[in-house]
């Protein structure tokens, strides 16, 4: 018998990969089969791939001269109508309301002047005859001040805005308003009256009265208006320019309205009882009202 040439003691050849694709005929050692990946994984590859979006509707801003709708993020020039509008709202409303706080501006610079000198020539009277009985003029900012005067304080404001009002409101219906619808925009500045305690010692429900509140139009005419104890003039807005004698009129007036009008204490049940707060910020007289303050305004409304 013919020996083997084969040696047992050899170890057996590892076939390389190439090898094991053979032609068909059976392998020593088979390739392992490959894994199947999870059902969510081949999911998650198919949505990972990009692809066709179907053909949505347009979400981008729409033409008004009938023009196709825009791409959304990409709107179409404005046509010139809208331009034309967006032009003559700032050259006709905007423009105005500049010059308006700017007149508004001007007229509580002039009540501010007339209220230093009017305070030093009160006070040169007021010292001769009782140098207790104190007036001064309190600067805050640029839009606020006040005058302290024995127990009142009346406060200036001015208000940043530029506003309107109905129809049917003060100077709206008439003639000269009507004119030019520039009149119907007023700037505007009120005085209030506070007790001058009320502010030193924080008492900070304390009430507070409108005493008065001028309005000021783009052609620096203005119409006030107030508590009857103002004594307002003809009040017709096309006769009413701002001069520094009619602001001076309308600090006189508020001044005299706040001496005119004393404090009343509540009724004595009202304060009977009250609270550890209200002792604690000495509020226990807040309550208090003016005697005899009514606006002119409910009169006519009445």
């Amino acid at each position: 018998m013919a020996k083997s040439t084969t040696n047992s003691n050899a170890e057996p050849e590892l076939f390389a990969p190439t090898e094991t694709a053979g032609n068909g005929a059976s392998s020593v050692a088979e390739a392992p089969a490959p894994v199947k990946k999870p059902a969510k994984a081949r999911k998650q590859k198919a949505a990972a791939e990009p692809t066709a979006a179907p053909e949505a509707a347009h979400s981008g801003a729409t033409a008004t001269d009938n023009l196709p709708i825009a791409q959304a993020g990409s709107p179409t020039a404005a046509p010139a109508d809208r331009l034309d509008q967006i032009f003559e709202g700032l050259k006709q409303k905007s423009t105005a309301k500049q010059a308006i706080f700017r007149n508004t501006q001007a007229a509580f610079d002039c009540l501010r002047l007339v209220t230093q000198e009017l305070v030093v020539e009160l006070a040169h009277k007021l010292t001769a005859l009782d140098s207790s009985v104190v007036i001064e003029y309190r600067p805050v900012n640029e839009m606020e001040y006040h005058i302290k005067f024995s127990g009142d304080l009346l406060v200036f404001v001015m208000h940043s805005n530029v506003v309107t009002f109905p129809d049917d409101y003060g100077p709206m219906n008439s003639a000269y308003v009507n004119a030019d619808f520039r009149r119907r925009f007023f700037g505007h500045i009120m005085a209030y009256n506070f007790m001058a305690d009320s502010i030193k010692y924080q008492r900070l429900n304390d009430p507070g009265y409108l005493v008065g509140r001028l309005l000021v139009n783009i052609d620096n005419h203005y119409y006030l208006e107030g508590v009857q104890q103002l004594e307002l003039p003809n009040n017709d807005m096309s006769d009413n320019k701002i001069t520094t004698d009619a602001m001076r009129l309308f600090v006189e007036s508020a001044m005299i309205a706040a001496v005119n009008n004393d404090l009343i204490a509540p009724p004595l049940p009202e304060i009977q009882k009250i609270s550890v707060k209200q002792k604690l910020e000495n509020q226990q007289v807040s309550r208090g009202s003016k005697v005899g303050f009514s606006f002119s305004a409910q009169q006519q409304g009445s």
